[in-house]
């Protein structure tokens, strides 16, 4: 007998206070941009319209993608949706260059370095000192992370490797009660779950760059992996905000 799977969209938070800066972010805790509010409202308006009814949220500990849920949710009219924050879903902390302007990057350490450490899968950026405030062992948010947890710096790989337990621990079974799910969460850590999904190569994934404020809607099999996938809104603008995303580097 065949499982009733719910639904699972997916989204990343509209645009940032330093994604308009155009600064290597990770962990840092910034806000919303006022077109990051416009880009989450616009995320809420388009779910409503496709009529789900969501069961159970999930989100990560920065304010850029709760503030991203939120908006959604009050657009949908279903604020009142049990949510549930997790480290797990955090973006990826970009080690040493967090604070740094993209382009400036390019320029202190060559495009090809840059774009190793910003696009490849496996190798991460230089790593922060313990005694940094980018590491955040004092951040009352993590204090009950152990030091193997807490990053100092991660790739791709790395974020996988964090989100993976989450996703299989704690949303899948939503989804195997037949809850429709919603996830807000930042470009790498649903980069990885996409890889993931989608059964995309360490090759392609490099080359795939998420829209902010733009939810992907999904049909899972039986195995919870990617049945069916679309961006939902005007694929026209999507494309440009993904092109966006690619460029902010310059070439890198």
């Amino acid at each position: 007998m065949s499982r009733n799977i719910g639904q699972l969209v997916i989204v990343r938070h509209g645009e940032s206070e330093w994604n308009k800066k155009n600064l290597f972010t990770g962990w840092r805790d910034v806000r919303l941009t006022e077109q990051g509010m416009a880009e989450a409202r616009e995320a809420g308006r388009l779910l409503a319209a496709e009529n789900i009814l969501f069961d159970q949220c999930f989100t990560s500990l920065q304010r850029r993608a709760i503030q991203t849920l939120w908006i959604a949710l009050d657009e949908m009219d279903q604020m009142w949706l049990p949510v549930e924050k997790n480290w797990r879903l955090n973006e990826r902390h970009y080690g040493a260059l967090q604070g740094d302007d993209k382009k400036e990057a390019v320029k202190k350490f060559g495009e090809e370095q840059v774009l190793i450490w910003r696009r490849s899968y496996a190798t991460p950026p230089p790593p922060v000192d313990l005694n940094s405030p980018d590491y955040p062992k004092a951040d009352r948010r993590y204090a009950g992370l152990t030091d193997a947890e807490l990053p100092r710096s991660e790739s791709l790989k790395d974020v996988l490797a964090r989100v993976l337990p989450y996703w299989n621990g704690t949303i899948v079974p939503k989804l195997a009660e037949g809850k429709n799910v919603l996830i807000a969460a930042h470009g790498n850590s649903l980069r990885a779950l996409m890889k993931h999904l989608e059964n995309i190569s360490e090759q392609d994934i490099v080359e795939l760059n998420l829209p902010t404020g733009v939810p992907r809607l999904y049909k899972l099999n039986g195995d919870f992996k990617s049945e069916s996938a679309r961006f939902l809104g005007d694929a026209a603008e999507i494309e440009k905000k993904m092109n966006a995303v690619k460029h902010q580097t310059g070439k890198a």
